[in-house]
């Protein structure tokens, strides 16, 4: 690892902390400019998670801050307009809290978590106790924002009255900064008490965003547009920024230009195309970003390892639940052939519907499309017209947790039908590939396909390589290896049967050019060439029987070696 290199900000979220402690930054200043020309009240931005919205938080929160050092923006963009600087910086009283944390398992402590939020906000403020321009009942009121013991009247009306409290001591009205406003709706959904949490929610933000007087603007972010008429009900000065709109496009995720020059400062440029091909294609407005959190992981482990390659980093934060769902609710037709054109690369057009409620999102496969879209799944190619959009899966990544969720799901549809399961693995011991040909066929029009554009050839056959691997770890008399080292190089699929006198080689191929029976003759050499029967030999197998398979869509060919080979 390079010295005297600044570091990657894995997992740090506080502006300061990265300016003032050696991590690597991204500018997005520019975002703060755009704010205040182009002006609201209050901004809604909606973004995938992962994509930066707690740091820009953040930096908003130390620019506006009056207790902020400037100096923590010297070198950066902002810095630059010196009269902007000069009328916002450091001139406005912050209120920041952020929703992350109120993650619950019931309604009574979700709502002692947004009291304990108010507490520990207020408590930064303590010198309000001393304030000469605060009256005796001021300090009273303020003191009760920090009681553990908040009735609901003074819960929702908390953020309004620090505010008012704020705007009193400094003699300016203030900014008001609430990220990931949705998560403690989602948890709320998912633990069922959302009812409940709408309405601590809408009331909170009621009296914090609509009947505050000391409000200079406020700035909120989430994953999701939740409806107004849910939370944001008679709230007219709200603006909602979405993945959709034009406007801010490029301050969350990294532009291309931006991961250029981080993997060029650290000496990564030679991966360029692997970290586009894995982490790119999303397209917020007009604009194509990378997803940063990826980026970051990724460098750091090219850091470590030049030979690393990527992961699928975003998805280990999430359980990608939404994708499993949607899957589980193709129907066998049009659904279904939609979804195999975005695994394979293409696109499709869909009406989106990016303002929904928690209760509507899972309740059709339109809705699912909608929440798919909001939360980064897919993205748009091209110009909306109006509410439809051409949508795509933006990058490996993205495709990666789709079929994963496809192989997952079709193990569970595997374990429904044995027969068909123990026919196929009955022909394989008995050397009947006619029989395996039409079972493993049976099979495949059961699953979503991969088509052949956007996907390398070798990923193809990994897909295959799985569905097959999955009908067969089913039979467990077998001893089943998978990409086992055996002879010059790696067996697909190898079975050990249970007398340990019989055993199976496979080798799948995809047929790119659709021609089936090259494909198996392309396997069988491979078997030959490289000796995989050697592995087994060694293990005392007297008779062992070696399959090319090779598929193309729904289609497949199985050819039996012949046994004097």
């Amino acid at each position: 690892m390079e010295k005297n290199k600044k570091k990657l900000p894995i997992g740090v979220e506080d502006f300061k902390k990265i300016q003032t402690e050696g991590f690597y930054y991204t500018d997005k200043t520019g975002l703060i400019l755009e704010l205040l020309e182009d002006w609201g009240e209050v901004n809604l931005f909606t973004r995938p998670r992962r994509f930066g919205k707690s740091l820009n938080m953040s930096m908003l929160k130390y620019f506006f801050d009056p207790q902020t050092d400037p100096a923590v923006f010297d070198g950066l963009k902002i810095a630059k307009e010196t009269a902007l600087c000069e009328a916002y910086m450091g001139k406005f009283p912050v209120i920041s809290v952020s929703l992350k944390g109120i993650d619950a398992g019931s309604y009574e402590t979700a709502r002692a978590m947004a009291v304990r939020m108010v507490n520990e906000e207020a408590s930064r403020r303590q010198y309000l106790l001393e304030s000469g321009k605060l009256t005796p009942y001021d300090k009273q009121r303020f003191a009760g924002l920090l009681e553990s013991d908040m009735d609901d009247a003074a819960l929702f009306e908390s953020l309004r009255e620090l505010s008012r409290l704020l705007k009193i001591h400094y003699g300016k009205r203030v900014v008001v900064l609430i990220d990931e406003y949705d998560v403690p709706l989602a948890k709320a959904f998912a633990q069922g008490y959302y009812e409940q949490m709408i309405v601590l929610i809408r009331s909170l933000f009621h009296q914090t965003l609509k009947t505050n007087e000391s409000l200079q603007m406020a700035v909120l972010t989430g994953c999701m547009r939740i409806s107004k008429e849910s939370i944001f009900t008679g709230l007219n000065n709200l603006r909602v920024l979405t993945v959709a709109d034009v406007r801010f496009d490029e301050y969350f995720g990294f532009t291309d230009d931006e991961v250029r020059q981080l993997l060029a400062y650290f000496g990564l440029s030679e991966h360029y195309g692997a970290v586009r091909e894995w982490y790119d294609g999303y397209q917020f407005g007009s604009v194509g970003v990378y997803c940063p959190w990826d980026v970051v992981n990724y460098c750091s482990a090219l850091r470590a390892d030049r030979e690393a390659q990527p992961e699928n980093y975003w998805s280990n934060t999430s359980s990608n639940d939404v994708v499993k769902r949607f899957i589980q609710s193709a129907d066998a037709g049009t659904t279904k052939q939609e979804i195999e054109r975005l695994v394979g690369g293409g696109t499709i057009q869909k009406e989106i519907h990016q303002e929904l409620t928690y209760q509507d999102m899972y309740r059709s496969i339109d809705n699912l499309w909608s929440v798919l879209f909001t939360a980064g799944y897919l993205t748009q190619r091209g110009k909306r017209d109006k509410k439809a959009f051409t949508l795509a899966i933006p990058n490996m990544e993205i495709r990666e947790i789709f079929t994963d969720q496809i192989m997952a799901l079709f193990k569970e549809d595997v374990q429904n039908h044995k027969e068909t399961v123990d026919a196929l693995c009955t022909a394989l011991q008995e050397g009947d590939a006619p029989e395996v040909e039409k079972r493993f066929s049976e099979f495949l029009k059961r699953t979503i396909s991969i088509r052949d554009t956007f996907v390398k050839k070798r990923l193809k056959e990994n897909f295959y390589h799985g569905i097959l691997l999955g009908i067969l770890s089913c039979h467990h008399a077998w001893t089943v290896a998978s990409n086992r080292e055996a002879g010059d190089g790696y067996s697909d699929i190898l079975l050990l049967m249970e007398d340990e006198e019989r055993g199976v080689l496979i080798e799948v191929k995809y047929a790119q050019d659709r021609d089936l029976e090259a494909g198996c003759r392309e396997a069988l050499e491979q078997i030959e060439r490289n000796r995989y029967g050697e592995v087994l030999e060694d293990e005392g197998v007297r008779h062992i029987l070696k399959y090319g398979i090779a598929c193309y869509k729904k289609r497949c060919k199985v050819v039996l070696a012949d046994p004097g080979k």
